[in-house]
């Protein structure tokens, strides 16, 4: 038992260790790191009762907006231009409801009530046969004095 801790211990101190700063990425990529400059940044720190905002924009076209307020409500709107020329607006409030994005870039759910699959109609009639035919046992088994107590529980899940 001895040998075997004092082997594990010898394992882990010879061990690599894995580098914890931000900066280990770029010394394994072969083109230089290009800086992105902030051409604009305005912020106004939280002051008592919770407000404040920002402006940032970067020399690489994303603008950002945020301010914020009492109560912890915020809202904002992020902007940037993808590679293709597409231009991605974002406006977005977060409050007493949650998050809530707005933006003709995310995913739209389908209105509801949307159309139940057909193999989801019939497992639903299936079920609704079983517990029929489940009653009318229990119904003709009471009637004939033959109380199964067992019959009167579901079966284990």
């Amino acid at each position: 038992m001895f040998q075997l801790l004092l082997s594990f211990l010898v394992v882990v101190a010879v061990a690599e260790r894995p580098s914890l700063s931000y900066d280990a990425a770029a010394l394994h990529t072969s083109s230089p790191v290009q800086q992105i400059p902030i051409i604009r940044d305005e912020r106004v720190h939280p002051a008592a009762d919770g407000t404040y905002s920002f402006d940032v924009e970067t020399g690489d076209g994303v603008v950002r907006h945020e301010s914020g307020g009492p109560g912890g409500a915020q809202q904002g709107t992020v902007s940037f231009t993808f590679p293709d020329g597409q231009v991605f607006d974002l406006q977005f409030v977060a409050d007493v409801n949650g998050y809530q994005p707005q933006s003709p870039f995310l995913p739209v759910a389908p209105a509801f009530p949307h159309p139940i699959p057909a193999h989801a109609l019939e497992q639903i009639e299936r079920a609704r046969l079983e517990l029929e035919a489940r009653a009318r046992e229990e119904r003709q088994s009471l009637s004939q004095g033959q109380a199964d107590p067992s019959r009167l529980y579901g079966q284990p899940q």
